[in-house]
């Protein structure tokens, strides 16, 4: 075991080693930037999906028209959504120059907002993280099966693979995976601009398809003329600002960054806003020029052919030879990797934030451990079973797993730019004003978007999101009062320590082995005469004594060591409740005593082979420790090979 475990996860780093695992910009921009440029992948997709809907039965005939008029919106929506990404750039790189030891949102709102505003941001944050796994894992795996049909129908394994795999790179820690992840970035990167710089070439030079009849885009608009305009531009745009996940991941992972950390990891953050923002225009742009949109499947467990890979076969040509088919599967294949990675965005901002709260007392203490890496292993185990989890839940299909997305970040977005505002206005400094402008514009704008967000996909599963994230921030307080209860009633026992006159030792035996003779002589050692060995037998017979109890009697006389044997009965072959009921006799007669159980334990060998044994000393032992006046002890003896 601990040579796999030293093969899956590398050697142990010990707590000096942390300043050597801090990464350079390239590879942060890979590590914590793929959720946000992955996304890409499936925001202009939504957008579509969103402008499909609203087209009414009477025009369904003509939805795939190039030139269907309300397709045409998704230019407007698309600019919108990049002048929000802007300003949240700037509001973040302000951040993270203000919070370069990790300004998530969790640390600001709280700092400047109070705890209740500063649990909603990491809550909200929290739930973000799991979906953000799901969602791109799941993108990744209708990515592959998109280009691979023999694949569709194990989208679910698929995902699952690919969300153990990143939980495994994660568990080896940030240094040694990030050059792995710098890989899919980067080559996803290159193919994108290389189809989208053919497919604006091809453009400029009058290519692509001819334009969609006049007569039809004029025949769609007037089924669209009855139409809320406003309502179907606010879903639209509630659609797209999928593209805007993963922005704020830089800010909460500045302390990965190496020195000067500030700087660093602000100049990363541009960098990511400048080719998140020129790919999602330009996927926009094609798409409409192309004539690609995209409609929900309408069966869940079905997986529809994503917009991306449509427009890549729309600019490349024919995808079934040659040199077009060979780069449609290059870009397939990187936008697989990168949706994969992207998950590696959550596995790195979930512990951190989750570490941050248990060293605050409002998550168990737990997370805030580091493993053998110098990772918060817990974190990443919990991560990878919740949203493993909602992609079986989901059938990893991302047109139900989406419309849960984005209001989480956006809850985040608006508190974080307002404790920003409440940041500025404290600590004053050169500018202070404009800074807080910039801030304050942030957080109004996060704030409609949040709205937005709220009233169009309130039906479609982002209730689930508004209502948990109010929960658990009920749990975190919850968990908070626990300790602070602990720690006062911990200090206040030091004056109330119980000082017991006797002592007395009860020996639980089933058998006569060497663990039973060295538990009577640790027993005599501590309690000298007041010893006393008890066992159960099962469900006897009448009066009779099983054969089982008689051998032992008989083998008692020998190995004993005059210490006097107690049969408990137990007609209805429990093995627990009599010991338990015994013990509490003991207590009553005499509760000033002091009373140990001694249990016999052996070890086998092989760790696989204590799964073969009933494990009812630890049964025994989980139901003793919760008996007051009772000390607990194990005797193990470890058996040869």
């Amino acid at each position: 075991m601990r040579n796999l475990r030293r093969l899956l996860l590398g050697r142990r780093l010990a707590s000096q080693e942390t300043e050597q695992a801090r990464i350079s910009n390239p590879i942060a921009l890979a590590v914590f930037s793929s959720d946000a440029l992955s996304s890409v992948a499936y925001a202009t997709q939504e957008i579509m999906a969103s402008l499909a809907a609203a087209i009414p039965v009477g025009g369904a005939a003509l939805a795939g028209a190039a030139g269907h008029a309300i397709f045409g919106w998704s230019i407007p929506v698309a600019l919108g959504i990049a002048a929000l990404l802007a300003i949240l750039a700037v509001s973040y790189r302000q951040t993270i120059l203000a919070y370069p030891g990790g300004g998530g949102a969790y640390v600001v709102a709280q700092e400047n907002l109070g705890d209740i505003a500063g649990l909603t941001a990491g809550a909200s944050l929290l739930i973000d993280y799991v979906l953000t796994v799901a969602v791109s894992a799941s993108s990744g795996a209708a990515a592959l099966t998109a280009a691979l049909p023999a694949l569709a129908g194990h989208n679910v394994s698929l995902t699952l693979l690919a969300i153990g795999f990143i939980a495994l790179l994660n568990l080896r820690g940030l240094k040694e995976s990030g050059g792995f992840f710098a890989i899919p970035t980067y080559g996803f990167l290159c193919s994108i601009f290389l189809v989208l710089g053919w497919g604006t070439l091809k453009v400029a030079l009058g290519g692509g398809p001819a334009p969609a009849q006049v007569e039809a885009a004029a025949h769609q608009g007037v089924h669209l003329a009855g139409l809320s305009m406003a309502w179907v531009f606010m879903r639209a745009f509630s659609a797209g600002c999928t593209a805007l996940t993963g922005v704020e991941a830089i800010s909460n992972g500045t302390t990965a960054f190496r020195d000067p950390v500030g700087p660093n990891a602000a100049k990363t953050m541009m960098w990511m806003v400048a080719l998140l923002g020129t790919m999602f225009l330009g996927i926009t742009f094609l798409a409409h020029h192309y004539g690609v949109t995209y409609h929900h499947s309408p069966d869940p467990a079905v997986v529809a052919e994503t917009l991306l890979s449509k427009l890549n076969k729309a600019i490349l040509g024919d995808v079934s030879r040659g040199l077009p088919q060979a780069a449609y599967y290059v870009v397939q294949g990187f936008t697989f990797a990168i949706l994969v990675v992207a998950a590696n965005t959550a596995f790195v901002g979930f512990p951190r934030l989750a570490a941050l709260q248990a060293q605050d007392g409002f998550l168990p203490r737990q997370f805030a451990s580091q493993g053998d890496r110098l990772v918060f292993s817990n974190g990443i185990f919990i991560l990878f079973f919740f949203s493993g989890l909602l992609v079986w839940l989901f059938h990893a299909n991302t047109d139900i797993l989406l419309p849960l997305y984005a209001a989480g970040v956006f809850i985040g977005f608006t508190l974080s730019q307002t404790g920003m505002v409440v940041h500025w206005r404290k600590v004053r400094g050169p500018h202070w004003r404009a800074k807080a402008a910039i801030n304050g514009l942030g957080a109004l704008t996060a704030f409609v978007v949040l709205v937005d967000i709220a009233l169009t996909k309130f039906i479609h599963g982002a209730w689930i999101v508004i209502l948990l994230v109010p929960a658990l921030v009920v749990i975190h307080f919850n968990i908070r009062r626990h300790y602070v209860g602990v720690k006062s009633r911990l200090a206040a026992s030091r004056t109330d320590a119980f000082l017991p006159t006797k002592h007395h030792a009860l020996v639980l035996v089933n058998g006569i082995h060497k663990g039973v003779v060295q538990s009577l002589l640790y027993a005599r050692l501590i309690a000298g005469d007041r010893v006393e060995a008890l066992t159960v037998e099962l469900g006897s017979e009448g009066e009779r004594e099983s054969p089982a109890i008689a051998k032992l009697r008989s083998d008692w006389t020998t190995y004993g060591m005059g210490v006097p044997l107690r049969v408990l009965p137990s007609p209805y072959r429990k093995v627990v409740e009599p010991i338990l009921a015994e013990v509490d006799r003991i207590r009553d007669a005499e509760p000033e005593l002091a009373l140990t159980v001694i249990l016999p334990e052996f070890i086998t060998s092989k760790w696989w082979q204590q799964f073969l044994h009933n494990q009812s000393a630890l049964r025994i032992k989980a139901a003793l420790l919760v008996k007051p006046g009772v000390i607990v002890t194990s005797v193990p003896m470890h058996l040869p090979q």
